[in-house]
C-alpha cells in the first residue's frame, strides 16, 4: 500500500486528455481543412442531435456565443425583458443585455442555486420575452414548471446548460426541453476543447435562421447543400462557427465521455459520503427529478467569514478550493442600469457561502480523502 502524499498541491481543476486529440487535429491538417464545418464539426453536431433529440445542433466558439445566438433567434431587443437567475455567470445575462433587453433577476431556491420557479411568475410583465433557467452544477431546474409558465405567457425558454452535459430531468437530457439551449466546452467542463460551445435548437421554427446567423448572416449553408444556386447577405449574424480543429479536439473527448463521467460521478459520491456527517455544512441537494452528472461538488458554509477561513485553511494544506458566482443583481453593471433593486437573499447566500472543491477526472481517492479530512479537521477546531 502506497503512502498518501500530503504535500503535493491538489488543484481545483486539471485538464485531462484522452490521447486522441492530437491525432484528430493532425487529421485536420492532413486534410488541409482547418476552417469550421468540416468532418469533425459534423460528427460533434450529429452526436448531440442524436443524444438530445434536437432539431438541430450547431458548434460555436463558446457557450456565450451560443447564448448570443439564442438572443438573436428569440428576437430580443430594446425594451424587452428577460428573466435570469442572479446567481449565474455573467454570460447568462450579457447575451440578452447586449441586444438592449432589461434583465430581470430571479432568486435561487433555498436548497439549490437553481432558479426558484415560485419566484418567476411575479416577475413577468407585458414586456417579458424569455426565461433563462441555468442548470447549476448540472443539477436540473424544475423544467416542467418553468415550461408551463412560459407556455401560458407565450415566452421563449432558453436553457443555459453550460454545466449540464450528460445530465437529465425526469429522464430527458438537459438542453432538450427548452425551445433553445446552450452548452459549454470550456476547459473546466466535463468534456472540453479549451474554449467551445454548442447551440441546441428544439423548436423547428428557429432552425433555418440559426444557420444563417451562424454563417455571418449569409445563406451559405443552404448553398453548400445545393438548396440555392448562390449565397449572399440575408440577415444579421456573426462568426459563431469554431475552427475545425476545435471540434476535432472535442470529438476525442466525446468518444471518452463514459469513462470521464464514470470517474467524475465516483468522485462526487466519494465527497458526499465523506462529508455527509459534517453537521456545520450543507451538501448539494439532488431533487427527485434530477440526476448528478459529476460536474462540480460544492458545500454551503454558514457565513462568508467561515468560508474565507476554510479556503485559507485548505490552501495552507495544499488544497485549492474556490467560491463561485457573485450575485449579478449587485454587480457594478447592474447598478449602472438600475437592475439592483430586488432583494434576492438566496442568491446572496450562495454568493457568500458556496465553496467548490477540487473536481477533475484524474482526482484520486487519496486526494479526495485529503480534502475530506482537512474539512473535518477545520470543523473540529471551529465547531
Amino acid at each position: 500500500m502506497t503512502k498518501m502524499d500530503t504535500t503535493a498541491v491538489i488543484p481545483f481543476n486539471k485538464v485531462w486528455f484522452t490521447g486522441r486529440e492530437e491525432e484528430y487535429i493532425k487529421d485536420c491538417i492532413a486534410a488541409k481543412k482547418t476552417c469550421g464545418n468540416g468532418r469533425f464539426t459534423k460528427l460533434c453536431q450529429e452526436y448531440f442531435e442524436n443524444a438530445l433529440g434536437a432539431e438541430k445542433c450547431l458548434m460555436t466558439t463558446s457557450c456565450t456565443d451560443a447564448l448570443e445566438m439564442c438572443a438573436l433567434l428569440a428576437g430580443i431587443g430594446t425594451g424587452d425583458e428577460v428573466i435570469v437567475p442572479s446567481y449565474t455567470f455573467v454570460s447568462s445575462a450579457l447575451a440578452f443585455s447586449r441586444q438592449g433587453a432589461t434583465i430581470v433577476f430571479a432568486d435561487s431556491m433555498a436548497d439549490s442555486p437553481d432558479i426558484d420557479p415560485d419566484k418567476i411568475e411575479s416577475l413577468i410583465t407585458p414586456k417579458t420575452k424569455a426565461i433563462v433557467p441555468v442548470h447549476y452544477a448540472g443539477i436540473a431546474c424544475d423544467m416542467d414548471r418553468i415550461m408551463e409558465i412560459a407556455d401560458r405567457h407565450g415566452l421563449v425558454v432558453i436553457e443555459d446548460a453550460a454545466q449540464g452535459i450528460d445530465s437529465f430531468y425526469k429522464g430527458r437530457p438537459l438542453g432538450s426541453i427548452g425551445h433553445l439551449a446552450a452548452f459549454s466546452f470550456h476547459e473546466t467542463k466535463n468534456i472540453q476543447c479549451g474554449e467551445g460551445g454548442l447551440l441546441a435548437i428544439n423548436d423547428s421554427r428557429f432552425v433555418k435562421r440559426a444557420e444563417i446567423l451562424w454563417e455571418k448572416g449569409t445563406n451559405r449553408a443552404e448553398f453548400f447543400r445545393g438548396e440555392v444556386n448562390k449565397y449572399g447577405w440575408v440577415d444579421t449574424g456573426s462568426s459563431f462557427l469554431p475552427a475545425e480543429y476545435v471540434s476535432a479536439f472535442l470529438w476525442a473527448q466525446i468518444e471518452a465521455m463514459k469513462d470521464i463521467q464514470d470517474a467524475r460521478k465516483a468522485h462526487w459520491n466519494a465527497y458526499y459520503e465523506g462529508l455527509k456527517d459534517v453537521e456545520q455544512i450543507l451538501l448539494p441537494h439532488i431533487p427527485d427529478y434530477a440526476v448528478n452528472n459529476g460536474h462540480a461538488f460544492f458545500i454551503i458554509c454558514r457565513s462568508l467569514d467561515e468560508r474565507s477561513a476554510l479556503i485559507a485553511w485548505l490552501k495552507e494544506r495544499g488544497i485549492s478550493s474556490v467560491f463561485h458566482y457573485l450575485s449579478l443583481h449587485k454587480s457594478v453593471y447592474s447598478q449602472k442600469r438600475g437592475w439592483d433593486k430586488a432583494e434576492l437573499p438566496e442568491a446572496d447566500r450562495y454568493t457568500d457561502c458556496l465553496l467548490r472543491l477540487p473536481m477533475f477526472k484524474e482526482l484520486t481517492h487519496d486526494e479526495i480523502d485529503r480534502v475530506v479530512n482537512a474539512i473535518k479537521e477545520f470543523y473540529r477546531e471551529n465547531p
